[in-house]
């Protein structure tokens, strides 16, 4: 007779108990960490991106006497990057949303890089016109793609984490790399700036195709780890990800969903927060080495040195507000307390950079300045909300709006303290200017986001 097919009760009970015990030893297995290997490409990006954004304004006081622009025209250069960095950031949402986050930060990336570079090579207000357009399309969807990476990688519990440890990118390149750059002006002049930092970039973007991947792609992350992530809140994208051969994704959006998101406090008012805080931030990434430059008549090398203070201090922070937010979670204490209280902090002793109009000496000064930059530092938080409230799906397309809001304070305020600077001769009402803000997101943060809880739109 032929033999049954039929899986006989004794083996069944044999596979039933090789299942429970390999499942068993997945859930007990060492957790991996391979979502730190991708927080660490996070960090580098970030860095890159602001050094690439940021190189102007340490080339400023070189390039203005070279190419005869005043402080209102360099007002407008520093303004323009965040015109075209504004208007597509919705754009950059909806193409993160469709193609994932591997394509569009390589994308992103390596054109930001191309524009950079280029910046070298003009001659004219309108060659560099042209490129710090070309630059702010270029980067539109970094911010919207770190946020994304966070809210799939990480735990809800690990973001503010997550997010202080790329967020500091911003301020340790400028921190570490302004006395090179400086130097490196002063030995081969400003051009040499936009070569170095955009060829940087260049290659950094091929190493990103390399090594990133999804969670349930990567190499690294193995079974506990995935459902350490997953129970945190984490692996929402279920798609594949991994780049121009993923299937697309539907995002769902239609354009009055902008409008919908937007009639939400939640929202509306972490905008309005992040402004303010950006404010302070775009001050020290454009006019900074100016300030210094003209206004404490501060000559190359003590620039370069003094440079290193305030983004340090800003770095403190970012990490101290991420770790400080996240602890409080821990604890216990509401999303409200946890998210906001940092931010609110923050955004009160940012304002304390009036103080430097007062003070004669330079120690002071910078003194004043790295307390204001350490707490805008601990403000920026704002992507950990982003992540918190982002209704299922359309978390690109939220992060996008509150990008928007949040890098209008890039035309606005370099433009403000452009013509402030003409007018006056003096950087005393642009710190004004800046400590204004600063306080009114505070009251933002207080009187206008109310509850953190993720948006839910209802037809």
């Amino acid at each position: 007779m032929p033999q049954s097919t039929q899986t006989r009760p004794a083996d069944a009970t044999r596979q039933a108990g090789a299942s429970t015990t390999a499942s068993t030893t997945a859930s007990t297995a060492r957790r991996s960490n391979a979502r730190y290997q991708i927080l660490g490409l996070l960090a580098v990006g970030t860095m890159i991106n602001y050094l690439d954004r940021t190189v102007l304004g340490i080339a400023a006081p070189q390039l203005t006497k070279e190419l005869g622009i005043n402080a209102a025209m360099m007002g407008l250069l520093f303004s323009v990057f965040s015109w075209s960095y504004v208007a597509s950031q919705i754009p950059g949402g909806l193409f993160l949303d469709r193609f994932g986050s591997k394509l569009t930060y390589f994308l992103s990336m390596t054109f930001w890089s191309l524009c950079t570079l280029a910046q070298g090579l003009v001659h004219g207000i309108a060659g560099l016109f042209v490129f710090r357009l070309g630059l702010g399309v270029s980067e539109a969807p970094c911010f919207p793609t770190n946020s994304r990476v966070v809210a799939t990688w990480f735990p809800q519990s690990e973001r503010a984490m997550a997010t202080g440890t790329y967020t500091v990118g911003e301020y340790i390149g400028l921190a570490f790399f302004s006395p090179f750059l400086f130097m490196l002006m002063g030995a081969f002049g400003w051009r040499s700036l936009f070569y170095v930092v955009g060829g940087v970039g260049i290659v950094f973007g091929v190493i990103w195709w390399l090594m990133y991947r999804e969670p349930r792609d990567h190499p690294s992350a193995n079974q506990a780890e995935l459902d350490y992530i997953e129970a945190g809140g984490g692996l929402t994208q279920r798609h594949k990800d991994s780049g121009a051969a993923a299937a697309p994704a539907k995002s769902g959006f239609e354009w009055r969903t902008i409008g919908r998101l937007l009639k939400h406090r939640q929202l509306t008012g972490i905008c309005l927060g992040q402004f303010a805080g950006n404010s302070t931030l775009v001050f020290f990434l454009t006019w900074f080495p100016t300030y210094l430059a003209t206004e404490r008549h501060m000559g190359w090398l003590k620039i370069g040195f003094f440079a290193i203070m305030p983004f340090i201090a800003a770095s403190i922070g970012v990490m101290f507000g991420g770790l400080f937010s996240d602890w409080l979670l821990r604890r216990g204490k509401s999303a409200n307390v946890a998210r906001k209280l940092p931010i609110i902090a923050g955004l009160l002793l940012a304002s304390t950079i009036i103080l430097a109009n007062y003070v004669e000496s330079n120690v002071a000064v910078i003194a004043i300045l790295s307390v204001a930059f350490f707490a805008q530092g601990m403000a920026a938080l704002g992507w950990t909300l982003v992540s918190d409230i982002a209704p299922e799906g359309l978390l690109g397309v939220t992060g996008g709006i509150f990008n928007f809001a949040a890098n209008l304070a890039g035309i606005v305020t370099p433009l403000v303290v452009g013509f402030i600077v003409a007018a006056t001769g003096s950087f005393v009402g642009a710190l004004v200017f800046i400590g204004v803000i600063a306080l009114i997101g505070a009251l933002s943060y207080i009187f206008i986001v109310g509850d953190i809880k993720r948006i839910v739109l209802v037809d």
